[in-house]
């Protein structure tokens, strides 16, 4: 039977699968820590409290890329080049989702709303996080191999969410409450789309790396297409709403060293 513990143990226990899945991972978690190190450089004065929090967050993200390239390393293996189609930042970013990497290479400072966007975009994208690193930890916080590195990478999305929701919360008092929701109902109905475009993607690749029977990559493909029409319909909501988090000032002291053994 199809299961997220039986498939991501299928992945995990091939080489070349295990590969792919962390050089794809440790990609994405560097340019969020290039991202985030380059909005705190280019946070505009009237906003320079954020600035540390910021490069927490990116720290953070660096942290998890070295993370996922210890792993790989752990088992004799180095990073492959991560398919375009997978590239789940640069998907993002080319439907129109977050600050654009041409606009973060310049030397002028962001504005207000460049911050707001920067937050909102990362809300939706930390709920998607938190919710893999929560499925992950429940399957394999206690595999001899990973166990280690989930927990922790886990625990720092956690922190991103919280801190994402009570600074935005901050900001929608200070006046910016029509652009935050307008911006996060744009980037969570985009994200869904290149979620399910990245991972038909990733599957599709897994199925060819682990030789999957045309029923079972068909049975992925329409279950991933399924949570894409309920995700759509209603699912998205969940990615939008903020509340005041249970963890206060998340990112207000040094992020924790890496593990990348477990």
């Amino acid at each position: 039977m199809l299961s997220a513990r039986s498939l991501f143990q299928e992945i995990v226990g091939h080489d070349d699968s295990f590969q792919l899945f962390c050089s794809i991972a440790a990609s994405g978690e560097s340019q969020g820590g290039w991202e985030n190190a380059r909005i705190a450089a280019l946070v505009p004065d009237g906003m320079r409290d954020l600035a540390p929090k910021i490069t927490r967050h990116g720290a953070d993200e660096d942290k998890h890329g070295r993370i996922f390239r210890a792993l790989l390393r752990n088992r004799g293996l180095a990073p492959v080049p991560v398919p375009p189609e997978t590239d789940y930042t640069m998907l993002l970013e080319r439907r129109g989702i977050g600050l654009a990497h041409d606009r973060l290479r310049r030397e002028q400072a962001l504005s207000e709303r460049d911050i707001v966007v920067y937050l909102a975009h990362s809300r939706v994208t930390e709920q998607r996080a938190s919710e893999q690193m929560d499925l992950l930890v429940n399957h394999f916080g206690d595999h001899p191999e990973i166990g280690r590195a989930v927990r922790q990478i886990s625990g720092d999305e956690d922190n991103h969410l919280a801190y994402c929701h009570e600074e935005l919360l901050r900001l929608a008092r200070a006046g910016h409450g029509r652009t935050i929701q307008r911006v996060l109902r744009e980037s969570a109905l985009a994200e869904i789309a290149v979620y399910r475009d990245v991972s038909l993607a990733v599957m599709a690749h897994m199925g060819r790396l682990l030789r999957w029977p045309a029923p079972k990559a068909a049975a992925l493909a329409a279950g991933i297409r399924g949570v894409y029409a309920y995700e759509r319909f209603a699912g998205w909501h969940r990615m939008v709403g903020l509340r005041p988090p249970e963890r206060r000032d998340a990112l207000g002291g040094a992020p924790a060293a890496a593990h990348g053994r477990a």
